[in-house]
């Protein structure tokens, strides 16, 4: 009977082994197909055929494997798109890089100065193609932002709202910008009141509006109407960590400190390197008697704020060393 099943036994062998080697085969010939179209795409590349290139780095820089060869084919690629005014073949290169290469500082530089170029060419774009639209003085508001003009930015908020009143996010935006001075005056405040009023009126969900009324109100120690802020901010937003932060501080500050409690130790898990929320909790357990957790809050506060004065001499330092004395 043994001697009857080896030959059968035998052919299974041959039949396995031949199917194995056949995939083995069909593995490395598609590895090589890779390797040889990647290759091409590079050589291409640097013999100035950028638009025959790109094709052909873009379909297989998914598939190598050697990751030395992956970055240099996503870094071309995108050297090639740029130059050639192609940004919609861009992004699939900058996509395989930062999947591939997430802390690769060449690779994030060469993120920001695409999306900046992205950014710059798209916004010219917008300007020529619809330069009366709502979107040119959003654009240019931001702008203003960026530079510390505040007036200026303000200015074309009212534009907007002038074109279209019922534009959400365009009123919140106004009153931030109302009160981004150092000193704002009163009568900027009562503008951005009203300009966050008016943007819940136009969207109630808005839980960046609710904050900001609760920080007026708390300003003027107005804490019940703060709480009213604060509180509907956090529901809109349950991971709003300023608004827990907000609603703990304004019944902290109106002595009601059982209720100061769940906030803060919400906000202290969405912030826990943030001195303040040390402090507030702090100030809480004291109210109700908890002198341990008040003690060891306290603590948690100084090492916190330690460790943030730490951090911003090094970031002092380190920009003292980019910019050396003349």
């Amino acid at each position: 009977m043994l001697i009857i099943k080896l030959p059968v036994i035998a052919l299974c062998c041959l039949i396995l082994c031949g199917g194995l080697g056949s995939a083995q085969q069909r593995s490395a010939s598609a590895d090589s197909s890779v390797q040889a179209a990647a290759e091409r795409g590079m050589s291409l590349a640097s013999s100035g055929h950028c638009l025959e290139a790109i094709p052909l780095l873009r379909k297989s820089i998914r598939q190598v494997t050697n990751k030395d060869l992956q970055k240099k084919m996503g870094l071309t690629g995108i050297t090639c798109a740029m130059t050639h005014n192609a940004p919609n073949d861009v992004l699939p290169f900058l996509e395989v890089l930062l999947h591939e290469f997430p802390r690769d500082p060449e690779v994030l530089y060469t993120a920001t100065r695409v999306f900046s170029d992205l950014s710059l060419s798209t916004s010219q774009q917008l300007m020529r193609e619809a330069p009366f639209s709502y979107q040119v003085h959003e654009l240019n508001a931001e702008a203003l932002e960026e530079q510390g003009k505040w007036d200026e930015a303000a200015a074309e908020y009212r534009k907007i709202i002038g074109l279209n009143p019922l534009l959400p996010s365009i009123h919140a935006r106004l009153g931030r910008v109302l009160l981004a001075p150092q000193q704002p005056t009163a009568e900027a405040v009562a503008q951005a009141k009203k300009a966050f009023e008016d943007e819940l009126a136009i969207d109630p969900s808005n839980a960046t509006a609710e904050f900001a009324l609760g920080e007026l109100a708390k300003n003027e120690s107005d804490f019940a109407a703060a709480i009213r802020h604060y509180t509907r901010a956090t529901k809109l937003d349950e991971g709003f960590a300023e608004a827990y932060l907000g609603l703990g501080s304004a019944f902290v500050a109106s002595k009601q400190f059982a209720e100061a409690i769940v906030p803060l130790e919400k906000y202290e898990k969405l912030a826990p390197d943030s001195p303040s929320g040390h402090y507030q909790l702090a100030m809480a357990y004291a109210g109700v008697g908890r002198k341990e957790d008040a003690n060891r809050e306290a603590a948690l506060q100084r090492e916190t704020a330690q460790r943030l004065e730490q951090i911003k001499r090094r970031v002092a330092e380190g920009l003292e060393g980019q910019h050396p004395p003349q």
